[in-house]
């Protein structure tokens, strides 16, 4: 097993993660969603049923916290997305509406109380993310291998994605989650290496493609998984540099969806991409070599995890 060491990690010609240049910003910001960014108002019996088990029991998802415009069809398929660690995390990243601080001490018991949400949920596939915790060496790793565990023992074949931060590319930290098999291990990329000053300050590129390389240096067999935010000032050709990064990195799943301003303190949307660049993306991300690819301008990092965790873990 060749584990990968950040300063490993090689960058497409040009695309330098923190190369300090001016961003062309385009002649003029849109200033209307289009058609397409429109969704229905989510219903339907089990939506409703798990809203108000989630209010009884006081839990919140990032599914309600970051207005995802698919919670309706999610929570109605019995999927949902439960954020750990705190509601405070130690980075500043442009496009999330997460505050920004020091956190309070971890929650041994909370991978426990999560797991019994969702038994009491009984869903079929959960979603587990987190904030930073880069006051910790381990990042919180081994909250999340815990919670892995819990749910295994309180709601057998619920299958499991976690989506994990970079742990700023600490092999020992990853190996902890590796090591508990969740179904998918997802680390988002967001945005391309031109950007990453400007959109997440705190991150690096190399952070995260060594967190999916060693992943499947540590595990062959584990389902890795990224997404990629458009909208943000990226061309293009930028986003199919990344995508190629991934591809050869072995990642399994791509998500690419439109960025959306969560408010008017961060980033501006600088542009609305068409539902037929992103059937492009998708086009070519299968041609790469990727095994699945969600892309389209409402796709979120969640959206069909539950058929990708199946359907790919069948296969």
């Amino acid at each position: 097993m060749t584990l990968i060491k950040p300063d490993q990690i090689e960058i497409v010609e040009g695309q330098e993660p923190r190369r300090e240049r001016e961003v062309d910003a385009p002649a003029e910001r849109p200033q209307r969603r289009p058609e397409w960014l429109k969704v229905r108002a989510p219903s339907g019996e089990t939506y409703d049923g798990l809203k108000r088990l989630m209010r009884v029991k006081t839990l919140h998802t990032v599914c309600e916290e970051a207005l995802c415009p698919n919670i309706g069809e999610c929570w109605g398929r019995g999927t949902a997305t439960f954020l750990m660690m705190g509601d405070v995390c130690t980075r500043s990243c442009g496009f999330c509406d997460i505050k920004t601080g020091r956190p309070a001490p971890l929650d041994f018991d909370e991978p426990r109380r999560v797991a019994e949400a969702i038994r009491a949920m009984n869903l079929n596939h959960a979603v587990i993310t987190s904030v930073n915790r880069d006051e910790r060496k381990d990042g919180g790793a081994p909250i999340f291998a815990l919670v892995v565990q819990e749910i295994r023992r309180l709601q057998p074949g619920c299958t499991i994605e976690v989506l994990i931060p970079d742990f700023k590319g600490n092999i020992d930290a990853l190996k902890l989650v590796v090591d508990a098999q969740p179904d998918i291990l997802n680390h988002n990329v967001e945005t391309v290496p031109r950007l990453f000053k400007k959109v997440q300050p705190q991150d690096h590129y190399e952070w995260a493609m060594t967190t999916l390389g060693n992943a499947k240096q540590i595990d062959p067999a584990q389902i890795t998984k990224s997404g990629i935010m458009v909208g943000l000032g990226e061309t293009d050709e930028e986003v199919l540099a990344v995508m190629r990064d991934l591809a050869a990195l072995k990642v399994d799943i791509l998500t690419l969806g439109q960025y959306l301003q969560p408010s008017k303190q961060h980033l501006p949307v600088e542009r609305f991409v068409p539902p037929q660049q992103f059937a492009e993306f998708k086009r070519l991300g299968l041609e790469m070599g990727f095994r699945w690819v969600e892309s389209g301008p409402l796709v979120r990092s969640s959206y069909n995890a539950d058929r990708q965790a199946r359907e790919l873990k069948r296969a």
